[in-house]
């Protein structure tokens, strides 16, 4: 990933609406990261510190595990974001 904008990409989560989880949900899914990240690191790909900012901001914003994948695959521009979705991607950020 490009570096990132994480306060102008947390502005861009706040705008959008869209049902936030609770904090159990939140919770959870920090349980399930920590998981991920572990693994991640394990396998030698451990994310870079924008990278874990992103994911940390996601979770402290409750964006549910699905959404904050499109928001990952926007901020690509992947080919699978949904295009409705008002995520600036990161080229087109910088």
């Amino acid at each position: 990933m490009a570096l990132m904008d994480i306060e102008a990409i947390r502005a861009e989560v706040r705008a959008l609406e869209f049902e936030r989880g609770s904090p159990a949900d939140v919770a959870d899914w920090r349980e399930a990261d920590a998981e991920s990240r572990a693994n991640l690191a394990i396998e030698g790909m451990a994310l870079e510190p924008d990278e874990d900012a992103l994911f940390d901001m996601l979770r402290v914003e409750a964006v549910p595990p699905p959404l904050a994948t499109q928001i990952i695959l926007k901020l690509l521009n992947h080919p699978d974001a949904d295009p409705g979705l008002a995520i600036t991607p990161l080229e087109q950020a910088c």
